[in-house]
């Protein structure tokens, strides 16, 4: 880190209230980054198709007749969207049973795609 950084992030640390300098002390001053560029905010990110997770899920919708889903139904879309650009764990789960139970109800000749 060059001695002009090094200021700057002393001017910084300088500057934070008491409580908010011991939780950085905490953790260490020298892992402490006051110049990481930002993650991008949620309604932002973008899945492989460069889609937002507001496009994804408002695709979806209207692709559903509306007089089959409720606001939980939308809640949930928007859950499991958010999860799978997110890389989220439970939601990968939950992806994969649906694909698997679907294959499942096919190859038993429950064929309808209705759950």
């Amino acid at each position: 880190m060059e001695n002009e950084e090094l200021k700057r992030k002393e001017a910084i640390f300088n500057s934070m209230s008491p409580r908010r300098q011991k939780h950085i002390l905490k953790k260490g001053f020298d892992k402490w980054d006051p110049f990481e560029e930002p993650k991008d905010p949620i309604d932002i990110r973008k899945d492989k198709t460069k889609r937002t997770s507001k496009m994804l899920v408002r695709e979806f919708l209207q692709s559903v007749d509306s007089k089959n889903y409720s606001n939980e139904y939308g809640r949930g879309v928007l859950e499991i969207c958010l999860g799978i650009i997110n890389n989220n764990e439970k939601c990968k789960g939950m992806y994969e049973f649906s694909i698997w139970y679907n294959n499942l109800l096919k190859e038993e000749g429950y064929s309808d795609g209705k759950i």
